[in-house]
C-alpha cells in the first residue's frame, strides 16, 4: 500500500474511531487519533503479522502499553483483517471481544493484556528477552505514552533493555505532551525525553508522528547491540479540529453533534 493509499486508510481509521467511541458513549479518543499513523506504519510497512495466523509463532509482537487508545488499534486490526469491521461497532459492549483495554484472551491480534500503564513495556521487555534466549528472530515493538513515563516501570524497563542488549525491542513514544489532567509539563514534566532514553543506552530518534513515511524508515533503521527508541511527535485528538491538542478529551465520547461534526470533517457520510 503507497503513500496516499495509506493517508487515506487514516482517514478511515479516525472515521471507525469516533463511531466507535460514539456508539459506545465512552472511551479514549484523544490518545487513538494521535496513534494511528504509527500503528498503520507497523501493521501495513514493517511489522512480520499474518491476519490468517494471529497466533504465528514467528510473528513480531506488537505492544500497546498505551492500553486505552485500542480503539486505534480495534480499527487498524480489522481493517488489516483479523477480525470483521462491523465488530468495532460492539465496543466495550457486554459479550463483545473488543473491551476497554486490550485482551489478549478474546481479540485476534492482541499480544499483550494492557491498562495499567508502564506494565505493556515491561512485558515487551521480557518478550524480547525470550526471544533473544530462545534463538527466535521476531521482533518486538512497544507503544508508550507521555504520560505513562511517569511511571517507575517504564524507566525499570528501560534498564533492563539496554542492560541485556535488546536490539530486537522497539519502544515508540506517543509524544502528545497531554495527558488526563492537563499537559505533561503541568502534570509532571517528563523533561528532554529523547535525552532521558539515550542516558539509559537506547538508540534515539526523533520523528513526526504523522508521517508514515519517517516513521518507518525510523522502524526500519538497522540496529545492534541496543534498544531503539523512537519518539513521535504527534497531536492528541489529530485529524478532528475541536479535539486536537485538548486534554479534555483525553476519556469523553461525542455526542450526536459532536459526532457529526466529526465525521463531516473528515470527509465521511453518516447514516445516523
Amino acid at each position: 500500500m503507497d503513500t496516499q493509499e495509506l493517508k487515506r486508510k487514516a482517514r478511515d481509521i479516525r472515521a471507525d474511531i469516533i463511531r466507535m467511541l460514539y456508539k459506545a458513549q465512552s472511551g479514549h479518543p484523544g490518545g487513538s487519533l494521535s496513534c494511528v499513523e504509527i500503528l498503520l506504519a507497523l501493521y501495513y510497512n514493517v511489522a512480520n503479522v499474518d491476519p490468517k495466523n494471529p497466533q504465528m509463532e514467528d510473528r513480531d509482537r506488537i505492544v500497546l502499553s498505551k492500553g486505552h487508545a485500542c480503539p486505534a488499534l480495534y480499527a487498524v486490526l480489522a481493517h488489516k483483517g483479523f477480525f470483521p469491521r462491523e465488530d468495532l461497532w460492539k465496543l466495550r459492549q457486554i459479550d463483545s471481544h473488543l473491551q476497554g483495554h486490550p485482551d489478549s484472551r478474546k481479540t485476534p491480534g492482541v499480544d499483550v493484556n494492557t491498562g495499567s500503564l508502564g506494565q505493556g513495556v515491561s512485558v515487551a521487555v521480557g518478550i524480547a528477552v525470550a526471544a533473544k534466549y530462545l534463538k527466535k528472530d521476531y521482533r518486538v515493538y512497544a507503544i508508550i505514552g507521555d504520560g505513562e513515563c511517569q511511571e517507575g516501570l517504564v524507566w525499570e524497563a528501560a534498564m533492563a533493555s539496554a542492560h541485556y542488549k535488546l536490539d530486537n525491542l522497539t519502544v515508540i513514544l506517543d509524544h502528545n505532551r497531554l495527558q488526563i489532567d492537563g499537559s505533561n509539563d503541568e502534570v509532571m514534566s517528563i523533561g528532554d525525553i529523547v535525552a532521558k532514553f539515550e542516558a539509559f543506552g537506547f538508540d534515539c530518534q526523533k520523528v513526526d508522528g504523522h508521517d508514515i513515511d519517517a516513521i518507518t524508515a525510523a522502524l526500519n533503521k538497522k540496529v545492534s547491540g541496543k534498544p531503539k527508541f523512537i519518539c513521535c511527535e504527534t497531536f492528541k485528538g489529530k485529524g478532528i479540529s475541536f479535539m486536537e491538542d485538548q486534554f479534555g478529551w483525553h476519556g469523553k465520547a461525542p455526542n450526536e453533534m459532536e459526532y457529526l461534526d466529526a465525521m463531516k470533517e473528515l470527509g465521511v457520510e453518516t447514516n445516523e
